[in-house]
């Protein structure tokens, strides 16, 4: 999650209609907020798209208060989903992630932005940040015990991007002037400037969140989807199909 952006008006045309290969329902930043994901669920499930796929485009922990249901919610619902579900990694589970694997050196980031709120959701407690690093190593060893070693290895396997078509899902947006499919976590997880402020060439649509974006609207070739569900209680889906994209929010 990143502050409001200006809109750009002197951006270039983009004019290649979206063409997905199949429809499928993006949705935005989730941030620990089950409750709202259930009630997005719940509005899908009344549409009964026939042919739609779930693509979720990450940052599921840390911010909101219920990341440890919702993550458990989550992995179980892809695993029984036949692969209809995509869950993609965002740079909040990239965090946690560096936690675990070296908490002395990536705990105190991890804290600040947002890793109390899912340690209290395993109802656990942060480590001062005059901690010693055993406190955050024991921290991260009892943080995993907790998840379980399954969970654990669905985050650290979850792609960096989805493809359908001419439509790229990736959780921060991609490098206007690169391929895709050569770009790293910092272009994808963490976002490039250049992103907003040109458009693609390759008539590629990237949906993304990462960015809180108080009206999202599909134009120049990006369909935003985080509208800040921790803090504004809206939680935002994209139905993405052939020539159109339609919103709908909690």
């Amino acid at each position: 999650m990143r502050l409001f952006r200006k809109k750009k008006s002197d951006l270039p045309a983009f004019d290649a209609p979206v063409a997905p290969d199949v429809p499928f329902y993006a949705v935005g930043d989730l941030h620990g907020c089950d409750r709202l994901f259930q009630k997005l669920m719940a509005q899908l499930e009344t549409e009964a798209h026939p042919d739609a796929r779930l693509v979720c485009v990450g940052d599921y922990v840390d911010r909101g208060d219920d990341s440890a249901a919702l993550l458990r919610r989550l992995f179980e619902l892809q695993v029984d989903s036949d692969g209809l579900m995509i869950c993609l990694m965002g740079n909040h589970e990239r965090m946690l992630l560096n936690f675990l694997s070296d908490p002395a050196q990536q705990g105190l980031r991890w804290q600040r932005n947002g890793g109390l709120q899912t340690l209290a959701s395993y109802h656990m407690r942060g480590v001062p940040e005059t901690g010693r690093p055993k406190e955050w190593i024991d921290l991260a060893a009892a943080l995993r015990a907790k998840m379980g070693e399954p969970l654990v290895a669905w985050l650290e396997n979850l792609p960096l991007f989805w493809r359908s078509g001419n439509v790229i899902v990736a959780h921060a947006g991609a490098d206007p002037e690169r391929p895709v499919d050569v770009q790293g976590e910092k272009e994808l997880l963490w976002g490039r400037s250049k992103f907003y402020e040109r458009v693609r060439t390759d008539g590629i649509w990237v949906a993304h969140g990462h960015v809180i974006t108080r009206s999202p609207k599909a134009e120049s070739g990006r369909i935003p989807l985080d509208t800040g569900a921790y803090a504004t209680g809206r939680l935002t889906a994209a139905l993405v199909e052939a020539g159109k994209v339609r919103y709908l929010s909690t």
